[in-house]
């Protein structure tokens, strides 16, 4: 065959094929608009120990207890961030979305994995509402049971009322949260019982997920972290998280922390333990930290401070989240919205700049009965100040 024949050969069989290809895809066009129309699928998210195993202390031999927390959204606060100024961006990391309603599940289905590979057939913790929740929900998922003790008359009754309906043992305390921590650490020591506040180190671990979800949705740390502080765990956790992240690369920068308590129940910000702490905000209502030194070398690394706000100014910050942001939380995780915005203000009225422009700030909420737990952050910029 000539070269002629078989270049008109090969033009023929092109011809055809494409005839062939054109009328597929007209096919499938048809398809796609009629009853086997392919429809939007939504990811199945595994939740956060299998989203970051390999960032987390678990292995094969680890039964994992999840009940798909994590994931939780950034919600913009235009309200607020006009509020702060200085061209400010805030979101708000709105951990009220995991399933008890709070960042405690974060650090729960650690705590109560890791209790499970141990053994263990039930898990204690104090708490004065979030906890209760959240390790009741995460034993009972895993087939454990959870003892809670509670201090008497200082608890959200819907986190209590979530904890009996999970299936919980709970007891109330006279005295404060630090009086409850107390009992049940000795009970943990004397008894094979999983004691799963967050002075079990695996509680830190999976709280840290919320540091690399802040990172993958912004591309970058930062600036500021604004978070309420009780015992002093999350902040701590945040700060593990953050670090991790920068270290492998997946960020340039580390946030400023900063911690925010209420007046009446601020350690941190006193330097001494608070012995009748007293707040309307009862998720921070802690007078002796059990993270407090973790909490004060965060602050030291991160260059960042601890401040305390009234229960005046916590329940305006409470009421303008939802008249301005649509955005219901507990007040605890109102605390440092009303810091952030005091601090705004003060940076209004002096020469030195708050952040630099454009900041974002970023916050985590968390909820008691169908109160939701929010933190705060500054978004990632290019020229911060006092840049670390």
């Amino acid at each position: 065959m000539g070269c002629a024949a078989t270049r008109q050969l090969l033009r023929r069989r092109f011809t055809e094929v494409t005839v062939q290809i054109v009328s597929l895809l007209r096919s499938l066009q048809r398809l796609s608009k009629g009853p086997f129309a392919a429809r939007p699928t939504m990811q199945d998210w595994p939740g956060l120990i299998e989203a970051y195993r390999r960032w987390l202390p678990v292995s094969e031999r680890t039964p994992v207890i999840t009940l798909r927390e994590g994931s939780t959204p950034l919600i913009p606060a235009p309200v607020i961030a006009e509020r702060i100024g200085r061209g400010v961006k805030v979101y708000l990391k709105y951990d009220g979305l995991n399933p008890t309603g709070s960042f405690k599940d974060r650090g729960m289905t650690m705590a109560i994995s890791k209790a499970k590979e141990a053994g263990s057939e039930a898990v204690i913790c104090a708490s004065t509402g979030n906890t209760s929740a959240a390790a009741a929900a995460y034993a009972r998922r895993g087939g454990m049971r959870a003892f809670v003790l509670i201090p008497d008359g200082y608890v959200a009754q819907g986190k209590l009322a979530q904890a009996l309906l999970y299936g919980a043992e709970v007891l109330a305390v006279k005295g404060n949260f630090d009086r409850a921590l107390a009992i049940v650490q000795e009970v943990a020591n004397q008894y094979p019982i999983s004691l799963v506040n967050s002075v079990n180190p695996y509680r830190l671990q999976g709280q840290k997920t919320a540091a690399f979800e802040v990172v993958d949705a912004l591309g970058e740390a930062p600036d500021w972290l604004c978070i309420p502080v009780g015992n002093a765990g999350n902040i701590s956790a945040y700060w593990m998280g953050f670090n991790e992240y920068k270290a492998a690369g997946h960020s340039r920068r580390l946030p400023r922390m900063m911690g925010f308590q209420a007046a009446g129940s601020a350690p941190l910000v006193l330097g001494h333990t608070v012995e009748q702490p007293d707040t309307i905000a009862t998720a921070i209502r802690i007078g002796n930290p059990v993270n407090r030194e973790k909490a004060l070398k965060v602050r030291q690394e991160s260059g960042g401070d601890f401040m305390a706000v009234t229960d005046a100014e916590i329940i305006d910050a409470y009421k303008l989240l939802g008249s301005g942001e649509g955005v219901f939380c507990e007040p605890a995780s109102a605390a440092s919205l009303a810091c952030a915005c005091a601090a705004g203000a003060a940076s209004a009225a002096t020469e030195r700049p708050l952040i630099s422009c454009p900041p974002t700030i970023v916050g985590s909420f968390s909820t008691a009965p169908s109160l939701r737990s929010v933190n705060f952050f500054v978004s990632p910029t290019d020229h911060a100040i006092d840049d670390k």
